[in-house]
C-alpha cells in the first residue's frame, strides 16, 4: 500500500506540475502614491500599464532628414562595442537557459575503468586475517544514470527565472542600443551646433576685422581717436580668442562619436556643415500611454521581479523531500577477454529520498534572502516606473520651455542687430564713440550664439523625449 501511494504522488505531481512558491503577478507600478492619470504638460488619459516591448521603434533618426546622421546611426547599430558585448550577454542568457532545462531530463555518464590491484597480507575478513595475499585485475564499463524527479516543481521554477533572466536580457540589449542611438544623436546635434557657432564666430571675426579697418582710416582722416581703434581691435581679438575652445569641445564631441560608432578617433572624421536650419522633430500633438510602455528598461525590470519570484519557490523546495532515480548498467570483469561478455553485465536501479532534517537554519536563510531579493526587484520596477514619468515630464517641458526661449531670443536678435545697425550708423555720423558700437556688438554676438545653442539644445530635447517614450511617434 505505501508503495502504491508514493507511486501515485510521484505520478500526480509529475503529471499536475506541482510547484511550491508563490505564483507571479505583476507588481503594482507604485506603492503607496496612486498612478498619475495626465502628463502636466501634455495631458494624456492613462491606463495601467501593459507589455509593449514588442512593439516596434522605428528608425526615428530618419524624421529629422539628415543624411549623415542616418549614416553614423547605421554604423553603430553594426559596430558600436557595447552593443557587441550586450548582445553576447543575451546569447550567455539564452545558454543559461538550456542548461537549466537540461535538469528535466536524465544524466547519464559513461565511466569505464580498468585496474590491477594487490591484497595486503594483513588484511582481515571477519576479523580473521587472510594471510595469504593476491592479486588480481578489474574492469568496469559502466553507465550510470541519475534523474531528479521534479516534485515540488524546483527546476519548473528555475526554468521560470531563467526565463525572465533570459527576457530581461533581451529587453537590456533594446535599452542599450536605444541609448547608443539617442546618445548619438545628441551628439551629433551639439556637434552641428558647434559647427553653427564657430561660423558665427568666424562670420562675426571678420565683420570686426572690416570695422577694425574703417576705424583705422577714420583714426588717419582725424574723425576717430586712438581709443577707437584699440576697443575696435580688442574686440576682434577676443572674438578670435573663443574660436579654438569651440574648435577643441568640436573635436571632443568628435572623438565622442567615434567611440560610439565603434570607429578609432585618429581616423574618424565628420565634414564641417554649419547649415543654418536644419530640420528637427516637433513636438508630437498628444502622448498617449502605449509609448511609454515601450520602454524596454521597465519591461527588463519587470522581468527581474518575475525572475526574483520563481527564486522563492526554488528557495522553497529545499524544505521538501527530494526524490532521485539512480541507475547503473555495464559490465564488470576480472579479466579483459570476457569484460564485455554477457555475463560480465551488471546493473542496480532505484529511488534516493534526501529528506532535509536539520540544517541549521540554512535552508529558512535562504528563502528570507529570495523573499528580501524579490521586494528589492520590485522596489527597482516601482522607481524604473516612477523615473520615466519623470523623463517624459522633463523632456516635454524641455520641448515647450525650449520653444518659448528660443522665440523670446529670435525677436531679442532683431532687436539686437537693429541696435548694431544704429550704433555704427550713429557713429559713422560721430554722434557717438566706438565704445556705443562695441556694446551693440557684444550684444548681438550673445544673443545670435544663444539663438544658436537653443535651436542645438532644442534638437537635443527632441532626441531626449524619443528616449523617453521608448522610441518614435508615427
Amino acid at each position: 500500500m505505501l508503495r502504491v501511494a508514493f507511486i501515485s504522488l510521484v505520478s500526480f505531481c509529475l503529471v499536475e506540475g506541482c510547484s511550491v512558491g508563490p505564483d507571479y503577478h505583476w507588481p503594482a507600478p507604485v506603492q503607496t502614491q496612486p498612478t498619475p492619470t495626465a502628463f502636466t504638460v501634455n495631458g494624456v488619459e492613462w491606463k495601467p500599464a501593459a507589455p509593449g516591448d514588442h512593439r516596434p521603434r522605428g528608425a526615428w533618426w530618419t524624421n529629422f532628414e539628415d543624411i549623415e546622421l542616418n549614416r553614423l546611426e547605421g554604423m553603430a547599430g553594426d559596430a558600436n562595442q557595447t552593443l557587441v558585448a550586450s548582445v553576447a550577454a543575451l546569447l550567455q542568457a539564452k545558454d543559461l537557459l538550456k542548461e537549466t532545462r537540461s535538469q528535466y531530463f536524465p544524466q547519464i555518464n559513461f565511466t569505464p575503468s580498468y585496474y590491477r590491484e594487490h591484497t595486503s597480507k594483513n588484511a582481515e575478513a571477519n576479523g580473521v586475517a587472510v594471510g595469504t595475499p593476491y592479486t588480481y585485475n578489474l574492469a568496469t564499463a559502466p553507465a550510470n544514470l541519475s534523474w531528479e524527479i521534479d516534485l515540488w516543481g524546483r527546476v519548473r521554477r528555475l526554468t521560470e527565472g531563467a526565463k525572465a533572466q533570459m527576457a530581461a536580457a533581451q529587453e537590456d540589449l533594446e535599452s542599450l542600443r536605444l541609448l547608443v542611438q539617442a546618445e548619438l544623436a545628441e551628439d551629433y546635434f551639439t556637434l552641428r551646433a558647434q559647427d553653427r557657432e564657430i561660423q558665427l564666430l568666424l562670420d562675426t571675426a571678420e565683420a570686426y576685422r572690416r570695422s577694425l579697418d574703417l576705424t583705422v582710416n577714420r583714426r588717419k582722416g582725424g574723425v576717430a581717436t586712438d581709443l577707437d581703434v584699440s576697443q575696435a581691435d580688442t574686440q576682434l581679438r577676443t572674438t578670435e580668442a573663443q574660436i579654438p575652445a569651440l574648435r577643441l569641445q568640436r573635436v571632443q564631441m568628435l572623438h565622442a562619436i567615434a567611440v560610439l560608432c565603434g570607429q578609432p578617433a585618429p581616423m574618424f572624421e565628420i565634414p564641417d556643415s554649419p547649415a543654418q536650419h536644419l530640420p528637427g522633430l516637433l513636438q508630437p500633438g498628444l502622448v498617449v500611454s502605449e509609448w511609454l510602455e515601450r520602454r524596454p528598461d521597465i519591461s527588463a525590470a519587470e522581468r527581474r521581479v518575475a525572475a526574483a519570484n520563481a527564486n522563492i519557490g526554488v528557495a522553497e523546495s529545499a524544505f521538501y523531500p527530494s526524490l532521485t532515480l539512480n541507475g547503473l548498467s555495464g559490465f564488470q570483469s576480472v579479466s579483459a577477454d570476457t569484460w564485455f561478455h554477457w555475463p560480465s553485465r551488471i546493473w542496480s536501479l532505484g529511488p534516493s529520498v534526501d529528506l532535509p532534517l536539520f540544517t541549521g537554519g540554512f535552508n529558512r536563510a535562504q528563502l528570507s534572502a529570495a523573499r528580501d531579493a524579490y521586494d528589492q526587484t520590485v522596489a527597482n520596477y516601482r522607481q524604473t516606473v516612477l523615473s520615466a514619468f519623470q523623463d517624459v515630464e522633463d523632456q516635454l517641458s524641455a520641448q515647450k520651455y525650449l520653444a518659448e526661449q528660443l522665440t523670446g531670443e529670435s525677436a531679442a536678435m532683431s532687436s539686437a542687430q537693429q541696435t548694431l545697425d544704429i550704433a555704427n550708423n550713429r557713429y559713422k555720423a560721430g554722434l557717438v564713440t566706438y565704445l556705443d558700437v562695441v556694446t551693440a556688438q557684444s550684444a548681438a554676438l550673445d544673443v545670435q550664439r544663444a539663438v544658436v545653442q537653443l535651436e542645438g539644445e532644442r534638437r537635443v530635447a527632441a532626441v531626449g523625449l524619443v528616449k523617453a517614450l521608448g522610441g518614435g511617434w508615427e
